[in-house]
Parts: C-alpha cells; structure tokens; sequence
C-alpha cells in the first residue's frame, strides 16, 4: 500500500502540493466549531451561535461553485490569492467582534464573508492531481489518498478547536484556522509549477453553461445532499445519544471513529485496482452507507454504536472517491474545479440542513427520533442514486467511449 501511494507522491511538486492543500482545508473542520464556541461564550445561547454558523455554510455553498468556475478560466493564483485573504481577514474581524459583543447582525456579515470567499480547497487539490496524473488508475490512488487526509482533518480538527476553546479561549480555535488558511492557501496558490492551466471562456461563444446540464452531475449532486443530510443529523444525534446516557464527552470520540474508519478504508481503497465499473462501484457505495446507517437507529449502548460508526464509516472514503472519479470523468475539459465544488457545496447543504432538521425531532423524541431523521435521509439518498443510476452509467461510459477514440485518434497520450 505505502509504494503505491509513494508512486504518485513522488511525482514532481505532488506531495508539496498536497502538504500545503491538507494545512488549507483546516478550517473546514475548525470554523464551525470554533464560531459556535466563540459566540456561546461571550453571548450565552446556542441560537444565536447556531445561526451563524449556518450562515457561514450557506453563503460557502452558494458562492463556492462560482467561485470555483472563475478558478478554471482564470487560474487558482489569480482567483483565490485576493479571495483567501479576504477570507482569513473576515475570520479575524469575526473574533474581535465577538469579543466586543458586536451586534448579532455583524457576526452573521463576518460569517458570511468567510464562508462565500473560502472557496473548495479540496476541489482545487483535486484538479491538480487531474493535471498531474496520466492514467485513471493513479488518480483513483490520488483522490483516495486526499479523501483519507479530509477524513484525518475531521479527527483532530474539532478535538484542537475543543481543546484550545476549553483550556486558553474561546477564540482560540478561530485564530489558529486563520493561521492554517493564510499559511496552507498561500503555500498552495504560489506553487505555480503545478497549477493547471487556465481555460478562459471561448469568445463570441456566449457565456458558459453550468455542468449541471449534465443529468448525471445533478444525480451525483442530489444524493451528496441527502448524504450531508444524514451526517448533519447524525452529528447531533450522537450528541443527544450520550448526554442520555451521562457522558457527552463520548460524542466526540464518536464522531472521530466515524471518520477513523473512513480514514483507513479510503487508504485502502485507494491502495488496489478495482475491475469494477465506476457507477457500480458508487452504486453499492451508496447501498452500504445506507444500509449501515440503518444500525444506528437500534444501537443499545455506547460501545455498539461505536463499533456500528467504524463500520459505516469504512463506506465514506471510497464512496466519496468514487463520486470524484466520476466527476472527473463526466464534466467538460477545464471545469472540473467548478464540479467538483458543486458536491462540495451539495454535501454541506445536506449538512445544514439534516442539523437544522433533526434538533427540533430531537427535542420531542429524544435520540432515537434524531436516528430517525438520520435513517430517513439515508434511505432517501439511496433512493435518489438508484432512480439515477442509469443517467449516471450513460455519462461514464459515453466518457470512456469519448477518450478510447481520443487515444485511437492520438490527442491524449496513451498510457
């Protein structure tokens, strides 16, 4: 396993680009938290922390996809240089508002302007193995591999923001993602060897069209909300579920198995040759997710609830991999930034909202009604992806068809 991720590793700039990449997706894990602690601390309910949370997520989502389309006409440097600056200034006005107990509207801008100027640091990366890498196999290793690092952001993430929150201030954890946002952005974006080449929009073609026209896109996009629905549910629900049982600090631990599984699957995953075909692959991805998921509606105790979350979690990475591979695959030359943002922005809509719906089940019917909410979105997302399995093989295969009679006709290099 260790040569075949050392394989594309030592591809010329490969692991600095990466290294840099993983200390920029930080504050993916951190922010959240981090506001929520922050605000809730200086002033002292969780409604007012929660919304602006959400507020940072959504205005992410909306603007992250658009962002990301003018990254691949005009260049990651050019594009989130300016924007990545603007993002860690917002983080750190936000942290001196709320300490001066700004009006609530203040640090609802401030999350705004942080989240819609974060952009998709992990799309990026992902474009430039795309670049990089000349055989589909390599870059099945590259994404399992950047899937694995999101996964380990997701374990000490949260844990550092908690921590530092708890022992020093508040504030702490906020700071410390800027610091990883201006260090990891900055060491990334000015890596110009590997960065791919910009494809400006044609002129006198008229503007662009969304790679959403494509059928299989939307199916991809629409089970990646119901996917984010289902964390965002289970997110809280672990929570309820041991503070009924008098520990809450087991729903961290939980929550960092979860995303342990995930970690060590995807490295797995990512480390061997599967024959099968892409969509089938995501096909019984999504089935075992939603299947497992289905586990934790009747989990006695703590200790099986763990042992059901690393199993589950064990479908995340690959799964996730999948989705990329097939983006990659499916979407025009020279917007895959922008494709592979849009199941990053789907996933954290599905977040939202799975969080903002299961709270109020959770008040009237404890956690096993928030388990609920979480098994209804999985079966939900399994649902949407069987009713558009078709549309999604359609894409894959016109694709694979479409690049053997590019290297019949030699205008991509045989590998």
């Amino acid at each position: 396993m260790l040569k075949t991720y050392g394989q594309i590793l030592r591809l010329p700039g490969a692991w600095r680009f990466s290294l840099a990449g993983f200390f920029w997706r930080m504050p993916m894990s951190m922010v959240g938290i981090s506001m929520i602690l922050l605000v809730k601390a200086e002033y002292g309910n969780y409604a007012t922390a929660g919304l602006v949370a959400a507020a940072g997520v959504i205005a992410s989502a909306a603007v992250a996809p658009m962002l990301s389309r003018q990254v691949d006409r005009h260049g990651q440097l050019r594009v989130m240089g300016p924007a990545t600056l603007v993002s860690a200034a917002s983080a750190a006005s936000f942290v001196w508002a709320a300490s001066m107990h700004s009006p609530e509207w203040v640090l609802v801008l401030l999350a705004v302007v942080n989240g819609a100027t974060w952009g998709s640091p992990g799309a990026m990366v992902r474009s430039r193995w795309a670049a990089m890498v000349t055989h589909p196999r390599d870059l099945a290793t590259a994404y399992a591999f950047e899937s694995a690092i999101d996964e380990f952001i997701f374990i000490i993430g949260p844990v550092v923001s908690t921590v530092l929150g708890a022992a020093v201030h508040p504030g702490l954890g906020l700071l410390l993602s800027t610091g990883f946002l201006i260090f990891g952005g900055m060491g990334f974006l000015l890596q110009r060897s590997t960065e791919p080449e910009p494809r400006p929009a044609p002129t006198g073609g008229g503007p662009r069209t969304s790679v959403l026209r494509d059928p299989a896109v939307i199916v991809l996009a629409l089970t990646y909300i119901g996917a984010g629905a289902l964390f965002g549910a289970n997110d809280v629900s672990v929570v309820a579920f041991t503070e009924e049982r008098g520990i809450p600090a087991m729903s961290g631990v939980l929550l960092a198995v979860f995303s342990f599984g995930s970690l060590l699957a995807g490295l797995v995953y990512g480390a061997r040759a599967w024959r099968q075909p892409l969509w089938k692959l995501f096909a019984i991805g999504i089935l075992a997710l939603g299947a497992g998921v289905s586990v934790f509606l009747v989990a006695p105790n703590v200790w099986a609830l763990g042992v059901a979350m690393l199993i589950v979690g064990s479908t995340c990475a690959p799964t996730t991999t999948n989705v990329n591979m097939i983006v990659a695959r499916v979407v025009p030359d020279g917007r895959l930034t922008e494709g592979l943002t849009w199941m990053t922005a789907s996933m954290n809509i599905g977040v939202s909202l799975g969080a903002a719906l299961a709270g109020p089940v959770i008040d009237h019917g404890g956690s096993f009604g928030g388990y609920a909410v979480t098994v209804a979105f999985a079966w939900m997302m399994v649902a949407i992806a069987l009713v558009g399995i078709g549309w999604v093989r359609t894409s894959v295969e016109r694709a694979e068809t479409r690049t053997i009679a590019e290297l019949h006709e030699g205008v991509v290099p045989a590998t």
